[in-house]
């Protein structure tokens, strides 16, 4: 079977602006031949939501450039102390400390995330669901990896408590709730993309119209740099850090990519990852990759994540079904899928690595 195949199934309405897919790798921030006249890149990188955050800015103006920057990193501060499970008093926090007793208050931001997370979960047949968090005391792949399997009952204990109906929220008053107790609600498969849409409708408001964001997977990019549109590469799954497999040229355009690369352990020669399966509590052995692109990179978040879950024949035949979404899949098997609007688009370098 060829490694590289294209999606050439019944097409759903493509919007008149251009649809991509990356990966989180950046071959772009020095991608530009002649530099206009006073236009330079300023940049900046620090932590946030506990990965990289850089953001870079096409523009002559260097001074109000940083302002926004800073504004950027500080709107990620915001939300995390707000969206995050690790942080104290966060609204995630207060909302699963009251599971199965009362609705909490909570503000705009977690009402507008738990909402999509809904549509998440309605759209992918429930392969993202933010109630994964009862798994998440069993399975440990953040700041307290413990590289250990658990037991098949310990599992089992923790499915019973997986159930994106249980959340729901209130618009009029303000409040959200989960009705069962044990149920956890953890926003790490969505927040992200939340926060880098937020970033980027501050950089317009700023006034710049060329820019990019990336924060771990999930990433931005407006505009041109310069004369040519922000040239980024898809990473290769199995490759040695930072190496990319194929490349593409995107402008006003936002993606995601999930992969069992990132954070994961091996145990007898089984890879052990973080993007769990919330019907049966493991992690999801149909792909390598998913890459996402989308118009709202909280949508490319979480679609990268349930298609890497649904694998690569139902998350395919979702990616082709939804306007405006376009995809690129590593299989399981090493197999490169792309969804048929990306035909001439993307730069296939090589196979990834077996």
């Amino acid at each position: 079977m060829p490694f590289f195949h294209i999606e050439t199934g019944p097409r759903k309405r493509i919007p008149a602006a251009v649809t991509v897919t990356i990966a989180a790798s950046l071959v772009a921030f020095s991608a530009c031949r002649t530099t206009p006249p006073g236009a330079a890149l300023v940049d900046d990188t620090r932590l946030a939501m506990g990965s990289a955050l850089q953001v870079a800015v096409w523009t002559s103006d260097e001074p109000a450039a940083r302002r926004a920057i800073d504004a950027v990193f500080a709107e990620f501060d915001r939300l995390e102390n707000v969206l995050s499970v690790w942080r104290t008093n966060s609204d995630v926090q207060r909302l699963n400390a009251a599971a199965g007793r009362e609705a909490v208050a909570v503000g705009p931001d977690t009402l507008a995330v738990l909402d999509a997370a809904q549509e998440a979960s309605r759209e992918t047949g429930g392969a993202f669901d933010i109630t994964f968090g009862a798994l998440t005391d069993i399975w440990r792949f953040d700041h307290d990896q413990d590289n250990r399997v658990p037991s098949p009952e310990d599992i089992a204990a923790r499915l019973r408590l997986i159930d994106h109906a249980a959340v729901t929220t209130d618009h009029a008053t303000r409040t959200a709730r989960i009705a069962t107790a044990g149920v956890k609600v953890h926003l790490g498969g969505i927040g992200k993309g939340y926060a880098v849409d937020r970033a980027a409708a501050m950089l317009r408001a700023a006034g710049f119209d060329a820019f990019i964001l990336q924060s771990g997977g999930d990433l931005y990019a407006a505009g041109r740099r310069g004369d040519r549109a922000w040239r980024v590469g898809l990473n290769d799954p199995r490759g040695a850090g930072g190496e990319s497999f194929a490349t593409i040229e995107l402008r006003d355009e936002t993606f995601s990519t999930s992969g069992d690369y990132e954070r994961f352990f091996m145990q007898d020669g089984v890879r052990y990852h973080h993007l769990l399966d919330p019907h049966t509590g493991q992690p999801a052995r149909l792909c390598r990759s998913v890459t996402i692109v989308a118009r709202s990179a909280l949508q490319a978040d979480w679609l990268s994540t349930g298609v890497f879950i649904l694998g690569p024949d139902e998350g395919m035949a979702l990616v082709e079904r939804l306007p405006g979404v376009e995809a690129v899949i590593v299989t399981a098997e090493n197999e490169v899928r792309v969804s048929s609007g990306l035909r001439g688009r993307l730069r296939l370098q090589r196979q990834p690595t077996p």
